[in-house]
């Protein structure tokens, strides 16, 4: 499976991690609405997927393919060590802020509510759990993880942190 999937990639990389972050994203409202908030199939809000879904595919699965291109062709020190940490640096102070901010906005818009209030309520508190989270698994995914493999490995690992993203914009962090 994990051969098909490397193939799908070298064929088209932002398709199969947009569909792939499209998926895992969806996953993780279905994760927070059923296991967690164990609302039933009755109660679930379809809806909410939905957007889910969208901004994974749409936004997050290309923008993080061409982000981690970017950080692998720029982003090299003298050694794997600090270059790794000089990507992590990179992508937990620009990309995680530029991502959170996408997010939380693109979600307000389609629910039809203020994305600057949805930014000042949300983004301080989901940024801060991002620290706690994404320096770690970012280490050994950038020290041991091949270039192309590397959104599915944040797309798995964010069926946990789509999760929380579920619950906290729906205000039930």
């Amino acid at each position: 499976m994990l051969r098909w999937y490397q193939a799908k990639l070298a064929k088209s990389p932002i398709l199969t991690s947009s569909i792939t972050s499209a998926v895992l994203f969806g996953s993780g409202d279905v994760l927070a609405q059923q296991a967690v908030d164990r609302r039933g199939l009755e109660k679930h809000e379809f809806a909410r997927t939905g957007r889910m879904a969208l901004y994974g595919g749409a936004v997050f699965g290309p923008v993080a393919t061409k982000w981690f291109g970017i950080l692998q062709r720029h982003v090299n020190l003298n050694s794997t060590l600090t270059t790794t940490l000089a990507r992590v640096g990179c992508d937990q102070f620009f990309f995680a802020p530029v991502q959170l901010t996408a997010f939380l906005s693109s979600m307000a818009i389609m629910e039809g509510s203020s994305p600057s209030e949805k930014w000042h309520h949300s983004f301080w508190p989901a940024y801060k759990a991002n620290c706690m989270v994404w320096p770690i698994v970012q280490s050994a995914n950038f020290a041991f993880v091949p270039l192309e493999l590397r959104v599915l490995v944040v797309n798995v690992v964010s069926l946990g942190w789509n999760c929380f993203l579920s619950l906290m914009n729906s205000g039930e962090e």
